[in-house]
C-alpha cells in the first residue's frame, strides 16, 4: 500500500467537518465546558492539517500550512 499525502489531508478535512457537526453530550457544568474546549481544539488541529499542502519527497512528508490571516 502506497502512502497518499493528499488522501491523508482529505481525511483530516473530513475529521474537521465531523467535529464541527457533532453535538454536545448530555453533560453539565465544568465537564460540558471542557468538552466544548476540546472540540474547538480538535477542530482547529484537524482543519489546519485539512488545509495543508502535502508533499512526499524521498520519504519525507512535508505539510505546508498558511497561517496568515485572510
Amino acid at each position: 500500500m502506497d502512502f497518499d499525502p493528499d488522501a491523508m489531508v482529505a481525511r483530516f478535512r473530513e475529521r474537521a467537518r465531523a467535529v464541527r457537526a457533532r453535538g454536545l453530550p448530555p453533560v453539565e457544568g465544568p465537564e460540558r465546558q471542557r468538552f466544548r474546549e476540546q472540540a474547538q481544539l480538535d477542530y482547529m488541529d484537524f482543519a489546519m492539517i485539512g488545509d495543508a499542502e502535502a508533499t512526499l519527497d524521498e520519504g519525507i512528508l512535508t505539510l505546508r500550512v498558511d497561517l496568515r490571516p485572510h
